[in-house]
């Protein structure tokens, strides 16, 4: 895939990433439910990690900027760059058939289970805890039970829409025209 359609896809996802996380999600004092990870999944499997993490650092650090819901703290910045390096480096597909259906769900059930315990579960909580004084353990609790309904909706619809895409995506990239 040339630079220019890397660009390109990766500006959408960036679009697609703001919009989802800052206007289009359910924010709590302790819980944020968001569908944020769509265009990091996407990102991840059609570009790869390094292009995930740029979009998800720029993601957070743009819409923290412009669309503020508190002080900035850098740890959420971190966690949302582990988040897509995670994805990035489980679920990149080089190839168009670099999967079987069954290798790539396997895959996306491991980045899942990875991202929400590594950086939703374990760094979220602490940031948390930092920036609000609340007792680590009493925020676990909470945030435990979102992340556990959290997994199998956030595989079933990266399944979903990465098998609804891939035609069309597929198209694109062999497309001539940059």
């Amino acid at each position: 895939m040339s630079r220019n359609k890397k660009i390109i896809l990766s500006a959408l996802f960036l679009a697609m990433f703001l919009i989802l996380s800052r206007f289009l999600s359910i924010k709590t004092p302790l819980i944020k439910i968001s569908f944020a990870f769509i265009p990091t999944m996407l990102c991840a499997i059609w570009l790869g990690p390094k292009w995930a993490v740029l979009v998800n650092v720029l993601g957070d650090l743009i819409g923290a900027t412009l669309f503020p819901t508190g002080p900035y703290f850098v740890g959420y910045t971190i966690s949302t760059g582990i988040d897509a390096l995670i994805y990035g480096l489980l679920i990149y597909k080089k190839e168009a058939d670099t999967y079987t259906d069954k290798q790539f769900t396997i895959r996306v059930i491991i980045s899942v289970i990875f991202s929400i315990l590594i950086s939703n579960i374990l760094l979220n909580t602490l940031w948390l805890n930092i920036t609000s004084g609340k007792a680590f353990i009493v925020l676990l609790g909470t945030r435990i039970v979102k992340e556990i309904v959290m997994i199998p909706i956030q595989i079933i619809v990266i399944l979903f829409i990465e098998k609804i895409l891939r035609k069309p995506f597929d198209t694109y990239i062999r497309s001539n025209n940059d």
